[in-house]
Protein backbone atom coordinates (compact mmCIF):
# COMPACT_ATOMS: atom_id res chain seq x y z
CA UNK A 1 0.00 0.00 0.00
CA UNK A 2 1.43 3.34 -1.15
CA UNK A 3 2.59 4.67 2.51
CA UNK A 4 1.35 8.62 1.37
CA UNK A 5 -2.53 6.34 0.82
CA UNK A 6 -1.72 5.46 5.02
CA UNK A 7 -0.98 8.82 5.95
CA UNK A 8 -3.81 10.27 4.38
CA UNK A 9 -5.64 7.67 5.66
CA UNK A 10 -4.33 8.15 9.07
CA UNK A 11 -5.47 11.27 9.30
CA UNK A 12 -9.20 11.44 7.98
CA UNK A 13 -10.35 8.13 9.71
CA UNK A 14 -11.81 7.79 12.63
CA UNK A 15 -10.77 5.75 15.55
CA UNK A 16 -11.27 3.14 16.08
CA UNK A 17 -11.58 1.75 12.47
CA UNK A 18 -11.25 -0.83 9.54
CA UNK A 19 -10.42 1.29 6.58
CA UNK A 20 -10.33 -0.70 3.10
CA UNK A 21 -8.49 0.99 0.10
CA UNK A 22 -10.31 0.97 -2.79
CA UNK A 23 -7.38 1.53 -5.31
CA UNK A 24 -5.49 -1.39 -3.84
CA UNK A 25 -8.31 -3.42 -3.98
CA UNK A 26 -9.33 -2.91 -7.67
CA UNK A 27 -5.66 -3.02 -8.45
CA UNK A 28 -5.96 -6.62 -6.88
CA UNK A 29 -8.89 -7.47 -8.04
CA UNK A 30 -7.32 -6.55 -12.00
CA UNK A 31 -4.67 -9.50 -11.40
CA UNK A 32 -7.60 -11.91 -10.67
CA UNK A 33 -9.43 -10.80 -13.97
CA UNK A 34 -6.11 -11.13 -15.97
CA UNK A 35 -5.75 -14.56 -14.24
CA UNK A 36 -9.37 -15.70 -15.64
CA UNK A 37 -9.02 -14.51 -18.65
CA UNK A 38 -5.78 -15.51 -19.37
CA UNK A 39 -5.84 -18.89 -17.95
CA UNK A 40 -9.92 -19.77 -18.44
CA UNK A 41 -10.52 -20.30 -14.74
CA UNK A 42 -13.20 -19.04 -12.60
CA UNK A 43 -12.42 -17.21 -9.49
CA UNK A 44 -14.76 -17.03 -6.73
CA UNK A 45 -14.13 -14.69 -3.39
CA UNK A 46 -14.06 -16.97 -0.52
CA UNK A 47 -16.24 -15.06 2.22
CA UNK A 48 -14.88 -16.69 5.30
CA UNK A 49 -11.84 -14.46 4.34
CA UNK A 50 -13.36 -11.07 3.22
CA UNK A 51 -17.02 -10.40 3.25
CA UNK A 52 -17.28 -6.80 2.79
CA UNK A 53 -20.29 -7.14 1.11
CA UNK A 54 -20.82 -2.87 0.48
CA UNK A 55 -17.58 -3.38 -1.71
CA UNK A 56 -19.68 -6.25 -3.54
CA UNK A 57 -20.04 -4.27 -7.01
CA UNK A 58 -16.15 -3.64 -7.21
CA UNK A 59 -15.84 -7.52 -6.86
CA UNK A 60 -18.28 -8.49 -9.10
CA UNK A 61 -17.28 -6.44 -12.12
CA UNK A 62 -13.92 -8.83 -12.57
CA UNK A 63 -15.02 -12.30 -10.58
CA UNK A 64 -17.51 -14.85 -11.07
CA UNK A 65 -18.86 -15.02 -7.85
CA UNK A 66 -18.49 -16.23 -3.95
CA UNK A 67 -17.75 -19.25 -2.09
CA UNK A 68 -19.73 -19.89 1.19
CA UNK A 69 -18.92 -21.97 3.98
CA UNK A 70 -21.85 -21.88 5.99
CA UNK A 71 -26.15 -21.25 4.79
CA UNK A 72 -25.54 -17.71 6.34
CA UNK A 73 -22.56 -16.98 4.01
CA UNK A 74 -24.45 -18.19 0.87
CA UNK A 75 -26.98 -15.81 1.67
CA UNK A 76 -24.92 -13.09 1.65
CA UNK A 77 -23.89 -14.03 -1.60
CA UNK A 78 -26.74 -14.70 -3.27
CA UNK A 79 -28.10 -11.74 -1.59
CA UNK A 80 -25.17 -8.69 -1.58
CA UNK A 81 -23.08 -10.67 -4.15
CA UNK A 82 -24.40 -12.50 -6.63
CA UNK A 83 -22.57 -14.85 -9.39
CA UNK A 84 -22.07 -17.81 -9.01
CA UNK A 85 -22.66 -19.13 -5.17
CA UNK A 86 -20.53 -22.09 -4.17
CA UNK A 87 -21.30 -23.76 -0.84
CA UNK A 88 -19.01 -26.20 1.49
CA UNK A 89 -19.48 -27.06 4.98
CA UNK A 90 -17.61 -29.82 7.01
CA UNK A 91 -21.34 -31.41 7.93
CA UNK A 92 -24.33 -30.15 6.87
CA UNK A 93 -28.18 -30.51 9.20
CA UNK A 94 -30.58 -31.62 6.99
CA UNK A 95 -32.33 -28.01 6.87
CA UNK A 96 -29.31 -26.23 6.20
CA UNK A 97 -28.87 -28.41 2.52
CA UNK A 98 -32.40 -27.56 2.43
CA UNK A 99 -31.67 -23.58 2.44
CA UNK A 100 -28.00 -24.50 0.54
CA UNK A 101 -29.85 -25.63 -2.75
CA UNK A 102 -32.20 -23.13 -2.72
CA UNK A 103 -29.43 -20.59 -2.33
CA UNK A 104 -26.28 -22.56 -4.40
CA UNK A 105 -24.83 -23.30 -7.41
CA UNK A 106 -22.49 -25.71 -6.28
CA UNK A 107 -22.69 -27.82 -3.16
CA UNK A 108 -19.78 -29.45 -1.93
CA UNK A 109 -20.02 -32.21 0.67
CA UNK A 110 -17.35 -33.70 3.06
CA UNK A 111 -18.07 -37.48 3.67
CA UNK A 112 -19.82 -40.11 1.03
CA UNK A 113 -22.29 -40.27 4.45
CA UNK A 114 -23.52 -36.57 3.27
CA UNK A 115 -23.77 -37.52 -0.30
CA UNK A 116 -25.96 -40.35 0.23
CA UNK A 117 -27.93 -39.25 3.23
CA UNK A 118 -29.01 -36.05 1.05
CA UNK A 119 -29.28 -37.63 -2.38
CA UNK A 120 -32.92 -37.31 -2.05
CA UNK A 121 -32.68 -33.51 -1.68
CA UNK A 122 -30.18 -32.76 -4.30
CA UNK A 123 -30.99 -35.34 -7.00
CA UNK A 124 -33.29 -33.35 -9.83
CA UNK A 125 -32.64 -30.15 -7.83
CA UNK A 126 -30.78 -28.22 -10.53
CA UNK A 127 -27.66 -27.49 -8.73
CA UNK A 128 -24.07 -29.15 -9.43
CA UNK A 129 -23.13 -31.65 -6.73
CA UNK A 130 -19.46 -32.45 -5.76
CA UNK A 131 -17.04 -33.76 -2.95
CA UNK A 132 -13.87 -32.12 -0.88
CA UNK A 133 -11.05 -34.34 -0.91
CA UNK A 134 -7.72 -34.99 0.76
CA UNK A 135 -4.52 -35.74 -1.29
CA UNK A 136 -2.78 -36.11 2.48
CA UNK A 137 -0.21 -33.89 1.20
CA UNK A 138 1.14 -30.99 3.38
CA UNK A 139 2.29 -27.90 2.81
CA UNK A 140 1.32 -25.82 5.97
CA UNK A 141 3.37 -24.03 8.63
CA UNK A 142 1.12 -23.78 11.02
CA UNK A 143 -1.33 -26.99 12.10
CA UNK A 144 -4.30 -25.40 13.20
CA UNK A 145 -4.73 -23.82 9.26
CA UNK A 146 -3.43 -27.12 7.40
CA UNK A 147 -6.77 -28.84 6.18
CA UNK A 148 -3.99 -31.68 5.09
CA UNK A 149 -2.39 -32.22 8.70
CA UNK A 150 -2.98 -36.15 10.36
CA UNK A 151 -6.34 -36.54 11.29
CA UNK A 152 -8.20 -33.97 9.50
CA UNK A 153 -11.60 -33.74 9.27
CA UNK A 154 -11.81 -32.29 6.49
CA UNK A 155 -11.76 -33.93 3.14
CA UNK A 156 -12.12 -37.61 1.64
CA UNK A 157 -8.86 -39.81 1.54
CA UNK A 158 -8.33 -41.82 -1.63
CA UNK A 159 -8.51 -44.77 -0.18
CA UNK A 160 -12.30 -44.49 0.58
CA UNK A 161 -13.19 -44.18 -2.86
CA UNK A 162 -12.90 -47.75 -3.48
CA UNK A 163 -16.15 -48.89 -3.97
CA UNK A 164 -18.11 -46.19 -3.83
CA UNK A 165 -20.24 -44.30 -6.51
CA UNK A 166 -20.02 -41.32 -8.34
CA UNK A 167 -23.50 -41.40 -9.82
CA UNK A 168 -24.83 -37.66 -9.37
CA UNK A 169 -21.35 -36.29 -8.59
CA UNK A 170 -19.97 -33.60 -10.77
CA UNK A 171 -16.78 -32.26 -9.54
CA UNK A 172 -14.16 -32.59 -6.94
CA UNK A 173 -12.34 -29.90 -4.80
CA UNK A 174 -9.49 -29.23 -2.59
CA UNK A 175 -8.39 -26.74 -0.52
CA UNK A 176 -4.63 -27.74 1.48
CA UNK A 177 -2.90 -24.35 1.47
CA UNK A 178 -2.82 -21.38 3.37
CA UNK A 179 -0.80 -17.79 2.22
CA UNK A 180 1.10 -20.12 -0.08
CA UNK A 181 2.61 -19.05 -3.60
CA UNK A 182 2.45 -21.10 -6.86
CA UNK A 183 5.12 -23.46 -5.88
CA UNK A 184 3.08 -25.38 -2.76
CA UNK A 185 -0.16 -25.30 -5.34
CA UNK A 186 2.07 -26.92 -8.07
CA UNK A 187 3.17 -29.95 -5.71
CA UNK A 188 -0.22 -30.51 -3.97
CA UNK A 189 -1.83 -30.61 -7.66
CA UNK A 190 0.77 -33.36 -8.67
CA UNK A 191 -0.16 -35.08 -5.76
CA UNK A 192 -3.72 -34.88 -5.92
CA UNK A 193 -4.16 -35.89 -9.79
CA UNK A 194 -1.57 -38.90 -9.12
CA UNK A 195 -4.43 -40.01 -6.53
CA UNK A 196 -7.54 -38.82 -7.96
CA UNK A 197 -6.83 -38.09 -11.66
CA UNK A 198 -8.45 -40.99 -12.95
CA UNK A 199 -12.04 -40.10 -11.35
CA UNK A 200 -11.56 -36.55 -13.14
CA UNK A 201 -12.90 -37.66 -16.35
CA UNK A 202 -16.23 -37.40 -17.35
CA UNK A 203 -16.52 -34.72 -14.47
CA UNK A 204 -17.69 -31.11 -15.43
CA UNK A 205 -15.39 -29.29 -12.94
CA UNK A 206 -12.39 -28.78 -10.60
CA UNK A 207 -12.12 -26.47 -7.43
CA UNK A 208 -8.55 -25.79 -6.71
CA UNK A 209 -9.65 -24.16 -3.13
CA UNK A 210 -8.48 -20.92 -1.83
CA UNK A 211 -4.94 -19.86 -0.09
CA UNK A 212 -3.19 -18.47 -2.98
CA UNK A 213 -1.86 -15.24 -2.48
CA UNK A 214 -1.97 -14.77 -6.38
CA UNK A 215 -2.23 -10.73 -6.06
CA UNK A 216 1.52 -11.29 -3.52
CA UNK A 217 4.64 -10.06 -5.11
CA UNK A 218 7.00 -12.92 -6.79
CA UNK A 219 3.77 -15.24 -7.18
CA UNK A 220 4.40 -17.50 -10.33
CA UNK A 221 1.47 -16.07 -12.35
CA UNK A 222 2.91 -18.02 -15.73
CA UNK A 223 3.04 -21.41 -13.70
CA UNK A 224 -0.86 -20.92 -12.65
CA UNK A 225 -1.71 -20.30 -16.34
CA UNK A 226 -0.33 -23.35 -17.28
CA UNK A 227 -1.59 -25.70 -14.57
CA UNK A 228 -4.75 -24.25 -14.77
CA UNK A 229 -4.68 -24.94 -18.80
CA UNK A 230 -3.44 -28.70 -18.42
CA UNK A 231 -6.72 -29.45 -16.03
CA UNK A 232 -8.78 -28.16 -18.58
CA UNK A 233 -7.45 -29.42 -22.01
CA UNK A 234 -6.17 -33.03 -20.44
CA UNK A 235 -10.24 -33.52 -18.94
CA UNK A 236 -12.47 -31.25 -20.18
CA UNK A 237 -14.02 -29.43 -17.62
CA UNK A 238 -13.83 -26.18 -15.60
CA UNK A 239 -11.62 -25.01 -13.30
CA UNK A 240 -12.21 -23.00 -10.20
CA UNK A 241 -10.05 -20.87 -8.03
CA UNK A 242 -11.50 -19.14 -4.51
CA UNK A 243 -9.04 -17.08 -2.60
CA UNK A 244 -10.11 -14.90 -0.20
CA UNK A 245 -7.06 -13.28 1.54
CA UNK A 246 -5.68 -12.58 -2.74
CA UNK A 247 -8.58 -10.14 -3.02
CA UNK A 248 -8.54 -8.40 -0.21
CA UNK A 249 -4.37 -8.80 0.00
CA UNK A 250 -2.74 -5.40 1.69
CA UNK A 251 -6.02 -3.19 1.31
CA UNK A 252 -6.87 -2.59 4.95
CA UNK A 253 -5.78 -0.18 7.84
CA UNK A 254 -6.68 -0.89 11.40
CA UNK A 255 -6.80 3.06 12.42
CA UNK A 256 -6.10 3.53 16.36
CA UNK A 257 -4.71 5.52 19.05
CA UNK A 258 -3.00 5.54 22.09
CA UNK A 259 -4.76 5.82 25.34
CA UNK A 260 -2.31 5.40 28.42
CA UNK A 261 1.66 4.59 28.47
CA UNK A 262 2.40 2.21 31.98
CA UNK A 263 5.66 0.80 32.60
CA UNK A 264 6.89 -3.12 33.97
CA UNK A 265 9.78 -3.93 32.95
CA UNK A 266 9.28 -2.32 29.46
CA UNK A 267 7.02 0.47 28.67
CA UNK A 268 3.71 -0.76 27.61
CA UNK A 269 1.50 1.55 25.28
CA UNK A 270 -2.28 0.39 25.42
CA UNK A 271 -4.47 0.83 22.70
CA UNK A 272 -7.85 1.73 21.65
CA UNK A 273 -7.62 -1.38 19.38
CA UNK A 274 -7.65 -5.25 20.41
CA UNK A 275 -5.81 -7.90 19.07
CA UNK A 276 -7.85 -10.36 20.82
CA UNK A 277 -11.62 -8.53 19.68
CA UNK A 278 -10.00 -6.89 16.34
CA UNK A 279 -7.42 -8.85 14.92
CA UNK A 280 -8.05 -12.29 16.44
CA UNK A 281 -5.48 -13.99 14.21
CA UNK A 282 -2.65 -12.20 15.73
CA UNK A 283 -3.06 -14.28 18.31
CA UNK A 284 -4.47 -17.46 17.03
CA UNK A 285 -2.02 -17.96 13.84
CA UNK A 286 0.07 -16.45 15.48
CA UNK A 287 1.74 -13.63 13.60
CA UNK A 288 3.04 -10.22 13.82
CA UNK A 289 0.79 -7.63 11.84
CA UNK A 290 2.95 -4.72 9.85
CA UNK A 291 2.85 -1.76 11.65
CA UNK A 292 3.11 1.89 9.96
CA UNK A 293 6.24 3.78 11.02
CA UNK A 294 7.01 0.83 13.58
CA UNK A 295 10.25 -0.78 13.38
CA UNK A 296 11.88 -4.36 15.00
CA UNK A 297 12.33 -3.95 18.97
CA UNK A 298 15.44 -2.35 20.06
CA UNK A 299 15.89 -0.68 16.21
CA UNK A 300 15.09 2.87 16.88
CA UNK A 301 15.31 4.28 20.05
CA UNK A 302 11.60 4.01 21.65
CA UNK A 303 10.78 0.37 22.07
CA UNK A 304 7.26 -0.36 23.25
CA UNK A 305 5.05 -3.04 24.01
CA UNK A 306 1.81 -2.39 21.81
CA UNK A 307 -1.52 -4.13 24.16
CA UNK A 308 -5.26 -3.91 24.11
CA UNK A 309 -7.86 -2.82 26.40
CA UNK A 310 -9.21 -6.68 26.94
CA UNK A 311 -8.87 -7.94 30.42
CA UNK A 312 -7.43 -11.07 28.87
CA UNK A 313 -3.44 -10.93 30.03
CA UNK A 314 -2.27 -11.71 26.41
CA UNK A 315 -4.59 -9.45 24.24
CA UNK A 316 -1.13 -8.03 23.22
CA UNK A 317 0.12 -7.47 19.37
CA UNK A 318 3.99 -7.30 20.02
CA UNK A 319 7.35 -5.50 20.48
CA UNK A 320 7.88 -2.45 18.33
CA UNK A 321 10.49 0.57 18.57
CA UNK A 322 10.31 4.19 16.67
CA UNK A 323 12.04 6.94 15.82
CA UNK A 324 10.24 9.16 17.99
CA UNK A 325 8.56 8.64 21.38
CA UNK A 326 5.01 7.56 21.43
CA UNK A 327 2.49 9.97 23.55
CA UNK A 328 -1.00 9.46 24.40
CA UNK A 329 -3.54 10.48 21.59
CA UNK A 330 -0.75 9.30 19.39
CA UNK A 331 -2.39 7.25 16.00
CA UNK A 332 -1.57 4.25 15.29
CA UNK A 333 -1.80 2.20 11.61
CA UNK A 334 -1.70 -1.84 11.26
CA UNK A 335 -1.40 -2.73 7.85
CA UNK A 336 -2.82 -5.86 5.70
CA UNK A 337 -6.12 -5.40 7.72
CA UNK A 338 -9.07 -5.86 5.94
CA UNK A 339 -9.48 -10.15 5.50
CA UNK A 340 -9.26 -12.33 8.53
CA UNK A 341 -10.28 -9.10 11.05
CA UNK A 342 -13.90 -7.79 10.04
CA UNK A 343 -14.79 -11.42 9.62
CA UNK A 344 -13.77 -12.80 12.98
CA UNK A 345 -13.89 -9.90 15.43
CA UNK A 346 -15.96 -10.14 18.64
CA UNK A 347 -17.90 -8.21 21.16
CA UNK A 348 -15.76 -9.85 24.06
CA UNK A 349 -15.62 -7.20 27.39
CA UNK A 350 -18.08 -5.04 25.66
CA UNK A 351 -15.03 -3.26 23.50
CA UNK A 352 -16.23 -0.90 20.81
CA UNK A 353 -15.88 -2.08 17.50
CA UNK A 354 -14.28 -0.36 15.02
CA UNK A 355 -15.89 1.51 12.29
CA UNK A 356 -16.23 -0.05 8.68
CA UNK A 357 -14.45 2.94 6.15
CA UNK A 358 -13.53 3.03 2.48
CA UNK A 359 -11.05 5.58 1.50
CA UNK A 360 -10.59 6.10 -2.60
CA UNK A 361 -7.39 7.48 -3.69
CA UNK A 362 -8.78 9.03 -6.75
CA UNK A 363 -11.52 11.24 -5.06
CA UNK A 364 -9.02 11.75 -1.82
CA UNK A 365 -12.52 10.61 -0.33
CA UNK A 366 -13.03 8.56 3.12
CA UNK A 367 -16.67 6.92 3.55
CA UNK A 368 -17.51 5.76 7.00
CA UNK A 369 -19.79 2.46 5.76
CA UNK A 370 -20.63 1.24 9.28
CA UNK A 371 -20.24 2.64 12.95
CA UNK A 372 -21.15 0.21 15.75
CA UNK A 373 -23.26 0.75 18.52
CA UNK A 374 -24.18 -0.17 22.24
CA UNK A 375 -27.01 -1.92 20.84
CA UNK A 376 -25.25 -3.78 18.79
CA UNK A 377 -23.35 -5.54 21.51
CA UNK A 378 -26.41 -5.54 23.85
CA UNK A 379 -28.32 -7.34 20.77
CA UNK A 380 -25.71 -10.45 20.35
CA UNK A 381 -26.77 -11.55 24.10
CA UNK A 382 -29.95 -12.80 25.86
Amino acid sequence: MDLLDVKRIMELAPSPAYVVDLGKLRGNLEILERVEQESGAKILLALKGFAMWSVAGEVMKRLKGVCASSVWEATLGREEFGGEVHTFAAAFSEDDVKRALSLSDHIVFNSFNQLERFRPLWEGSGVSVGLRVNPEHSEGHTPIYDPAAPNSRLGIKRETFNGRSLEGVDGLHFHTLCEHLFEPLERTAKVFEDKFGEYLYGMKWLNLGGGHHITREGYDLAGLFKLIKHFKEKYDLEVYLEPGEAVALGTGVLVGEVLDIIENGIEIAILNLSASTHMPDVLEMPYRPPLFGGFDAGEKPYTYRLAGPSCLAGDVMGDWSFAEPLEVGARIAFLDMAHYTMVKNTTFNGITLPDIATYDPESDELKVIRSFTYEDYRNRLS
